[in-house]
């Protein structure tokens, strides 16, 4: 009677536990990726801030004016994403951060600088011209190295006018000088007005006042906030280049007045308590968003 051996063992049987462990050595392959994607794009639109502010230059140095403007307040935008990205993502780290104030530097320090030399005409006058320029980058760059040391004294207060604030204030000038020219005004600003202009908001920059960050803004629960805001979107469809300066205008001077206010009604500003941990920054805008 022949013997009927058993069937030899099928070599899927082993296997079954050795594709367990590829699949989950994939699958966190693929979340290392996609964490590593997320992670890179607040760096990509810190780039894409840095290349709008390069770009603005360019413009510059062409006597496009009106086109280096609209490409500073491009890079605005990019500043405001990557600081948000950043903390929705929580993809902060201290190499973002100083990647942003090297690219804040260029958008909103180096490039108004150059925008308001050539729309001001500060070349008529002189070494004086370059200096009252250069004044405006310096105080940017100040600005963004003492916020990266200090974000503020002050609950929802900025130390000093922010960096794509100043900006904002130089090419809204830029836009409503088009506006004046389109309208048949024959306004012009004397360069020397304008340097001296430029060469404020420098200084306002590096100051100690406070100026009001709107991080804690609720349009929920403020009736005033939510009516204000309404006007000022209807002030930007009907007229974008009047109200974005008078807007500018209102916020610029809303630092001094504010504080020349609270001296005397003797008011005081809710202090920031931190810890030494906290004093460093992470990555993002303080303006805008943006420092």
């Amino acid at each position: 009677m022949t013997s009927v051996e058993p069937p030899a063992a099928t070599a899927a049987a082993p296997e079954g536990p050795k594709r367990r462990p590829r699949r989950r050595r994939r699958r966190r392959t693929r979340d290392e990726r996609r964490r590593g994607l997320v992670a890179l794009l607040p760096q990509l639109l810190t780039t894409c801030n840095l290349g709008a502010g390069f770009f603005s230059i360019t413009l510059t140095v062409s006597e496009r004016y009106d086109a280096a403007a609209l490409a500073i307040f491009v890079a605005a935008l990019f500043d405001i994403a990557d600081g948000r990205v950043a903390r929705m993502a929580r993809a902060t780290s201290r190499f973002g951060a100083e990647y942003d104030s090297i690219a804040d530097t260029v958008s909103f320090g180096v490039a108004p600088a150059l925008l308001a030399y050539g729309a001001g005409e500060l070349h008529v006058l002189g070494w004086a011209g370059w200096v009252l320029a250069f004044s405006y980058t310096a105080g940017a760059a100040l600005r963004l190295a003492r916020f990266n040391v200090s974000p503020g004294r002050y609950r929802g207060r900025f130390d000093g006018l922010a960096s794509p604030a100043g900006a904002g204030m130089v090419l809204s000038a830029v836009w409503f000088g088009s506006f004046l020219r389109g309208v048949d005004l024959p306004i012009d600003l004397p360069p020397l007005l304008a340097g001296l202009g430029v060469a404020a908001i420098g200084g306002l920059m590096v100051s100690p006042i406070p100026y009001n960050s709107f991080k804690e803004l609720d349009f929920r629960g403020s009736y005033r906030t939510t009516v204000v805001m309404v006007f000022i979107l209807i002030g930007l469809i009907i007229e974008p280049q009047v109200t974005f300066f008078v807007f500018g205008l209102c916020y610029v001077a809303s630092g001094p007045i504010g504080m020349i206010w609270r001296r005397r009604t003797g008011r005081e500003l809710e202090e920031i308590v931190r810890e030494p941990a906290e004093t460093t920054r992470a990555t993002g805008p303080d303006a805008t968003g943006s420092a």
